[in-house]
């Protein structure tokens, strides 16, 4: 049995709130150790995607498929045991507690939980400086860092991410920007890109989506010399 070329495969996804629906009928596919973005206007259904891919919203209609298998009733405890992490919108992390004490809760349990933290620090070293400040004292750029680097710690092969330069000073953004392209470059992570910056977004997706009302209306390969295709299509 060969191989899945794909990581993650969305296959015909329909999902929604209550009697609302979402998605009607989405396919993207997430390339083995590479990056697929997926790009729309707010309320296009992009977070809705990424919540349905982690479990956390069932869907109505269609599967889910992690290294080919399907995923499509596992919990989102099972998911991230088999490899899964999600980092959602909003520079989520325990603001009472400390940068490394954020660090360390997710590295608990895990036999090589104290170099898993030594690696995500080391991409993020601004987080080494603040590891005795409070989560919820740090800035929005330093409180997504710190977002980043919790998933990181569980050393997923497949990361998703909603909107990880929203609202974020741009020194910042590009190292957020640098640390994701090195992560993908490096091999051995899959990534699903939510973003609304378009430049990074094709600079490094290999695969691209574009979501309209819930439905996928652009798709083809990533790269700088897609990106006009895609801003044509984000301004139908």
């Amino acid at each position: 049995m060969s191989e899945p070329r794909s990581t993650l495969e969305i296959i015909d996804v329909r999902a929604g709130y209550d009697r609302t629906t979402v998605l009607h009928g989405v396919s993207v596919a997430v390339p083995k150790d590479g990056v697929a973005a997926v790009l729309g206007h707010n309320g296009a259904g992009k977070s809705t995607l990424l919540r349905a891919a982690m479990g956390l919203l069932k869907p109505t209609a269609g599967k889910v498929l992690l290294n080919g298998e399907d995923i499509t009733r596992l919990s989102p405890h099972q998911r991230v045991a088999r490899g899964m992490a999600y980092v959602p919108q909003g520079q989520q992390s325990f603001p009472h507690l400390t940068t490394a004490e954020n660090l360390q809760l997710v590295a608990d349990g895990r036999a090589d939980g104290k170099e898993a933290v030594a690696e995500a620090l080391d991409l993020f070293p601004v987080l080494r400086e603040l590891s005795g400040r409070r989560a919820g004292l740090l800035s929005g750029g330093q409180r997504q860092q710190l977002a980043l680097a919790r998933a990181l710690v569980t050393r997923p092969s497949l990361l998703l991410l909603d909107e990880p330069t929203e609202g974020i000073q741009p020194s910042v953004v590009a190292e957020i920007e640098r640390t994701i392209l090195a992560l993908a470059a490096r091999g051995g992570l899959s990534v699903l890109l939510v973003e609304q910056h378009v430049g990074f977004a094709m600079r490094a997706a290999e695969r691209y989506y574009v979501l309209e009302a819930g439905r996928v209306t652009s798709s083809g390969e990533g790269g700088t010399g897609s990106e006009q295709t895609v801003r044509a299509a984000l301004s139908v």
